[in-house]
């Protein structure tokens, strides 16, 4: 952390400032989740906005129980405001169940590309701004991933389905405007 600290400038501050603003609070915890169940639903992918509801539900709920086991104090010298209990970060679990989610629901390369940089961009903003230790990031990261995966495991043949189902239908309309 003394590393960290050192090597501090406002070059690199803006920008983790602004991933401490989109990572947490009311933007991570209700107005991202109400749009990704929105266009999730406006979509015909119901089990996918439950798969997604579930997981953020859980990974939020087990971050705050673990914080509460643990008790681990913060590091001293933070450059925001954050609640007590250093592990796991709330906002790096947030930034990973959310990457793992849409890279498992919108199966595409750069989905999961950019959720890799997303949420390693969380983790080490966290850090730098003196919110968490850099364990407490890995434990987040390890903690969210984990979540979606578990609750995925037994909604991946319905949302599979579902999927494929959503294929099925646009590829007849596209034969049907083509033929038309």
């Amino acid at each position: 952390m003394n590393e960290v600290i050192e090597h501090r400038s406002p070059l690199w501050t803006a920008p983790a400032l602004v991933m401490n603003s989109i990572g947490g609070g009311i933007v991570a915890t209700v107005i991202l989740p109400v749009v990704v169940i929105g266009v999730l639903c406006l979509r015909r992918r119901f089990w996918s906005a439950l798969f997604y509801a579930i997981a953020t539900a859980l990974s939020g709920a087990l971050v705050q129980l673990l914080k509460f086991s643990f008790e681990r104090p913060r590091p001293t010298d933070i450059l925001v405001t954050a609640d007590l209990g250093s592990f796991p970060s709330g906002h790096t679990a947030n930034a990973a169940t959310l990457a793992v989610i849409l890279g498992i629901v919108l199966q595409r390369t750069w989905v999961w590309f950019a959720g890799v940089i997303y949420a390693v961009a969380m983790a080490v903003s966290r850090t730098y701004l003196g919110a968490h230790w850099l364990s407490d990031t890995i434990g987040g990261l390890v903690l969210g991933a984990a979540v979606v995966v578990i609750v995925w495991t037994p909604l991946a043949t319905r949302m599979h389905a579902e999927r494929d189902r959503g294929r099925a239908r646009r590829l007849a309309a596209r034969r049907d405007s083509v033929g038309a």
